[in-house]
């Protein structure tokens, strides 16, 4: 069944001091553009990750992010109270010996002072903690697959319905296709009968009819018409990563309707073809989804 390259997938891993949350979602595009931020601490880990989605999703503009939330106790930055004591024995010191007087509100001061307020960066990741973060990356990208596989269903059933519009038409054509032949004579041998001083030869006229009606003749374009159609139908159902198939199947189909509008010399035979490339259009403008 086939998967749409559009899709969105998140997951959120609950650590003890904060949560990590994941979030990816994917557009389609004609190779894998992936694009990957993450936190500072999981960056040894980023080739990692984009193995992983590579290996999952093939195809596509795909946006990965990894951002932490931490809890408000953890996030707020402390305090070097050691610090603050040291710089405060030493203005008091050097205030007794110079004799210049000790400031008259100490705190505003003291948090001024380089490296007062120290923020404290966790460095290293821990195994337990990356595994738990692996688990959600696998979280939020099968949700994202997920998305794709409805996404997918959706689109089957917009093929299914625009091939069996096609076939509908292709069938219609064939009641214009028997009347033009004798349309096409009619014409001709009255064209002829309007220039009596012309006389012609029967036997001629009638090879020359058959030639030309043999060069209008649309039975070979139906029948390739017929084939590809069915060839769109049995790929629908492969394995994913038919999307590059399916564009070329619509574009032979193209070909073939193409051809049967160029060899249609009735209006109604050429409203039939118009109808049939709108169908195949709106099948061309989806199948740039397909992954």
């Amino acid at each position: 069944m086939i998967q749409s390259m559009t899709g969105y997938g998140k997951a959120v891993v609950t650590l003890s001091d904060k949560n990590v949350h994941i979030e990816i979602k994917s557009l389609n595009s004609k190779t894998l553009d992936l694009s990957v931020r993450v936190a500072p601490v999981y960056r040894e880990k980023e080739m990692e990750i984009r193995q992983t989605i590579q290996k999952a999703l093939l195809r596509g503009k795909v946006d990965f992010s990894v951002w932490i939330e931490k809890d408000a106790a953890a996030e707020a930055t402390p305090v070097n109270s050691g610090l603050v004591e040291a710089y405060y024995k030493q203005i008091k010191d050097i205030s007794a010996k110079t004799g210049i007087p000790e400031p008259q509100d100490w705190f505003p001061l003291l948090i001024r002072m380089p490296d007062v307020m120290d923020k404290v960066e966790v460095v290293k990741l821990e195994d337990e903690e990356w595994n738990a973060v692996k688990q959600g990356i696998d979280e939020a990208l099968n949700n994202l697959i997920s998305f794709r596989s409805q996404e997918g269903a959706a689109l089957y059933s917009k093929f299914v319905e625009k091939l069996d519009n096609i076939s509908s038409l292709l069938a219609s054509i064939e009641p214009y296709e028997k009347s033009r032949v004798e349309k096409i004579k009619a014409r001709i041998i009255e064209g002829l009968k309007s220039i009596p001083e012309i006389d012609y030869d029967k036997n001629r006229l009638e090879q020359e009819l058959i030639y030309y009606i043999e060069k209008l003749d649309i039975n070979e374009e139906k029948q390739r018409l017929t084939n590809h159609i069915a060839y769109f139908r049995e790929t629908l159902n492969e394995d994913i990563g038919q999307g590059k198939k399916l564009a070329f199947i619509a574009q032979e189909m193209g070909r073939e309707i193409n051809t049967t509008g160029s060899k249609s010399n009735q209006a109604e035979m050429q409203n039939i073809v118009v109808k049939m490339k709108d169908e195949l259009e709106q099948i061309k403008e989806q199948v740039l989804n397909v992954l």
